[in-house]
């Protein structure tokens, strides 16, 4: 046996790591998509195939845990946790806390605080509201936008608890809820809640049909994470919100 030298070098990318729901079958799919500097890196975090109050609130004893899974040797710039109605059920500050307590990272994101910096950043005050899942799912983040500013005064759901149908909504269904939705006008933009809708390839296409911004949660989420990262480029997306380069 030979015992070889080698040379080491200094590599310093941007590192965003993302705690994935196990039932989620989109979210890395889209952030490897608007991939753009950054280095990513993903851990699950157990969860069940039905949304419910319950289980939203059960991944909270979890996070911490998936959060260890990432690399020790590692500071990442930003971590973002993929649930919107999870967030909304547990906690921001809870998020955040749980996020910190697991892994070595500056600056934590979830769909709920990145959705309120982007509407912040597009001025964005009365937004269509669109949902997969049951109403009473949804009702806690449009109580956190309705306290921070931002009015859901039209709301829209596919009635779905199941992740494994939520994931196969056709792209079809989603612009003609969208449109239904928008149909009285007086309205700012539109939200796609949920991490596991397929909605990235539908964010220019219904831009430009509607004249409005279209917010989704893997879009507003990716946004977030590169604003809180310092590098504004380590992921690229569709649409509006990424157009305009500007911090938030």
């Amino acid at each position: 046996m030979s015992l070889l030298p080698y040379d080491t070098v200094l590599i310093e990318p941007t590192r965003i790591g993302l705690v994935v729901l196990q039932s989620d079958e989109t979210i890395e799919r889209d952030m490897m998509q608007m991939r753009g500097t950054a280095d990513l890196f993903f851990s699950r975090v157990p969860s069940g195939q039905e949304v419910t109050a319950q289980t939203l609130q059960f991944m909270a004893a979890h996070i911490e845990a998936s959060a260890a899974l990432f690399p020790q040797t590692l500071r990442l710039n930003a971590v973002g946790y993929g649930c919107t109605s999870g967030t909304a059920q547990i906690g921001v500050q809870e998020v955040e806390r749980l996020v910190k307590a697991g892994t070595k990272t500056q600056a934590v994101s979830q769909p709920v605080s990145a959705l309120l910096a982007a509407c912040r950043h597009l001025k964005l005050k009365r937004i269509a509201f669109l949902s997969p899942y049951l109403e009473q799912v949804s009702a806690n983040l449009r109580e956190v936008l309705q306290d921070s500013g931002i009015e859901t005064p039209v709301f829209g759901t596919f009635g779905e608890a199941e992740e494994s149908k939520v994931v196969r909504i056709s792209g079809a269904s989603i612009q003609s809820a969208a449109r239904h939705l928008l149909t009285n006008g007086g309205l700012d933009g539109i939200f796609l809640s949920c991490t596991n809708l397929r909605t990235m390839d539908l964010i220019a296409p219904m831009e430009a049909e509607f004249g409005l911004p279209v917010l989704s949660s893997n879009l507003v989420l990716a946004w977030h994470l590169a604003q809180l990262s310092g590098d504004p480029q380590a992921l690229q997306g569709p649409g509006q919100l990424f157009a305009s380069r500007a911090t938030s």
